[in-house]
């Protein structure tokens, strides 16, 4: 129908991911601190391909079978992968024309959940503004999948479930019903005219200062570092073309 809308809505934990899955969707995976961030770094830095595995046991396999392995739980680098989740180590040195298996705590996980889905793609700070340009360009409905902390509300995901929805929400194209949307949207015009500041607050930012981890969560909010849209075919991440 011509000028119809399209729904938006916004799943906080994949706890609930069940209630909003439709294979119609384009699904947004957001895991700001710190894997989807990290997926965008290393494509923006030249990475050929991501595969993200779910499960410690398939990174390990992995790295077995000759891959460089980037994986993380709770923080740690897990004893064989090469290196960890912060965006950091994803240099052009590391990644550039490499396949990387990557495995995390939550985001990875919600990748697979999703994968029934007309598309899955990697949403982030750092490629906000492509990101929402492709989506409105799409004639889907579009679910922002917020991979939260064990199933638990997670602050930063929020705040740019926010970001995002407010730029759909103003294209026009979209049209929505769903009070997360409405609250993420809450939240952003709290938290955006001092992005870096409220973010503070968050619950991650404590638990990877306690690991000295807390090192990218500016970087982890700079809006629009790179264009580029990781997008899942296949089993593995891809950049848009």
């Amino acid at each position: 129908m011509k000028n119809a809308k399209f729904r938006l809505e916004t799943c906080l934990s994949p706890a609930i991911y069940p209630k909003h899955a439709d294979d119609g969707n384009i699904v947004v995976v957001v895991d700001i601190l710190r894997a989807t961030s990290a997926i965008c770094t290393a494509f923006h830095n030249g990475v050929k391909r991501i595969i993200p595995v779910s499960t410690v046991e398939e990174a390990r396999k992995k790295k077995e079978e000759g891959y460089i392995v980037a994986s993380e739980r709770d923080g740690y680098v897990l004893d064989f992968a090469d290196f960890g989740n912060s965006p950091f180590n994803f240099t052009a040195e590391k990644v550039r024309g490499k396949e990387i298996v990557y495995s995390t705590t939550n985001g990875t996980r919600c990748i697979h959940m999703a994968s029934h889905s007309k598309e899955v793609v990697i949403g982030s700070f750092l490629n906000l503004t492509s990101l929402s340009e492709w989506l409105i360009r799409q004639d889907a409905p579009v679910l922002i999948f917020c991979a939260s902390w064990k199933d638990r509300f997670s602050l930063e995901d929020t705040i740019f479930a926010g970001a995002l929805a407010e730029k759909l929400l103003d294209s026009g194209k979209f049209e929505t019903i769903c009070d997360a949307v409405t609250a993420s949207l809450d939240l952003w015009t709290l938290a955006k005219p001092n992005l870096n500041e409220y973010v503070l607050k968050a619950a991650q930012k404590g638990r990877l200062a306690e690991k000295g981890l807390d090192d990218c969560i500016e970087f982890c909010h700079r809006a629009d570092f790179t264009s580029v849209i990781p997008i899942y075919r296949d089993g593995e991440l891809i950049p848009v073309s």
